[in-house]
């Protein structure tokens, strides 16, 4: 029978520190020749952006913690939840040569009963300021600090600038999954548009707009329309935002799709025949690259990520493969993509790697 925590980003490490690992020899984890090593010695390494002074920031969900709020709220359900959190998240500065320093620390990170740690899950920049997108909240083991939207101040500490958790709670999607459901959300993407930030949540299945001030509006319920798919990936092209679906697991190859919307909500459908995406990006000719974190195996499996091109004539192009368990990816101002990747497994392995465009 599968247990609820096969059906949320939340349990992918679980599976991975099992036999998924130990029956995979190197040939499996074999990439592309564009595929190199950009930055190692990170923690669970999650959405990454370039920032105005050429320096690539990372998001790292962290190593979670030991504070528990069980019996203080509502906990996620067994054998996912109760959830530990502490305060091990950061964000990293690496440099042209792949140095890594920190920009910020100390965030709130939480890991579940399986093992399995989020936190800190995309960064964006308004000009010159930094913002990260950040996973808390009572039902993940923290009483004072709820699913925000946090801005980096110069110092390195963090400031919530909207409630994410309170939001949520009061203003419920129209199909939540009830076996798999994160009271404080699963928040996973985010891009700046302007001087605002739209957010993707996968599990309550949602894209809003937040303003700076905290105001808070959604843009597009997606589970109203199509249930519980685990919407993960966002992108924008300068006039529409691009969303793709995780989905379900046991992973069902081929079944993902790409959604089209508007800042009013007005979505289509616009790809087909994906699986497991769990990044999306734009290169300068606005044609749309999709990071497939598993494929050709029923759940996570190293060594068989990949990076496609969808071309104008809706046809794709391989592009990068052999990624292990990528979990994000964006452009560089060299052209090249950079990748998270083991963004999710064992313990200190996370990298970024780069992958150079022809």
């Amino acid at each position: 029978m599968i247990t609820n925590f096969l059906y949320s980003i939340r349990a992918r490490s679980v599976l991975l520190t099992g036999t998924l690992l130990l029956g995979l020899g190197v040939s499996a984890w074999a990439q592309l020749s564009n595929v190199t090593v950009y930055a190692t010695g990170l923690e669970y390494p999650r959405g990454l952006k370039f920032g105005p002074d050429g320096n690539l920031y990372v998001a790292e969900a962290g190593s979670g913690g030991a504070m528990s709020t069980d019996g203080m709220c509502d906990q996620v359900v067994p054998p996912v939840g109760p959830y530990t959190g502490g305060f091990t998240g950061r964000v990293s500065m690496i440099d042209s040569t792949g140095n890594v320093s920190t920009a910020a620390a100390n965030l709130p990170s939480e890991q579940n009963a399986m093992g399995d740690v989020s936190g800190p899950a995309d960064v964006a920049f308004i000009g010159n300021d930094l913002y990260v997108l950040d996973i808390a909240g009572c039902s993940h083991g923290f009483a004072d600090n709820d699913s925000a939207i946090l801005r980096i101040n110069s110092d390195g500490s963090s400031s919530a600038i909207a409630n994410l958790s309170e939001f949520q709670k009061t203003h419920p999607v129209a199909n939540p999954d009830p076996a798999d459901f994160e009271p404080d959300g699963e928040w996973y993407s985010m891009v700046a548009v302007g001087d605002v930030i739209f957010a993707l949540e996968p599990n309550h299945g949602e894209l809003d707009l937040i303003h700076l001030n905290g105001r808070i509006r959604r843009v597009l319920d997606i589970s109203a329309t199509y249930g519980h798919v685990v919407p993960s990936a966002l992108a924008y092209n300068g006039k529409d935002f691009y969303i793709g679906n995780l989905g379900l697991f046991p992973i069902t190859e081929g079944s993902e799709f790409i959604l089209k919307a508007d800042a009013r909500g007005r979505e289509k459908t616009v790809g087909t025949g994906f699986t497991t995406v769990l990044g999306l990006a734009f290169d300068s000719h606005k044609r749309l690259y999709i990071l497939e974190n598993t494929t050709g195996n029923p759940f996570p499996t190293p060594g068989t990520g990949k990076i496609l091109r969808h071309n104008h004539d809706g046809s794709t192009t391989e592009i990068a493969t052999g990624l292990s368990l990528p979990t994000a990816m964006t452009f560089g101002p060299d052209g090249n993509i950079y990748v998270s990747n083991w963004g999710f497994g064992p313990p200190g392995m996370g990298e970024i790697d780069k992958v150079t465009m022809p």
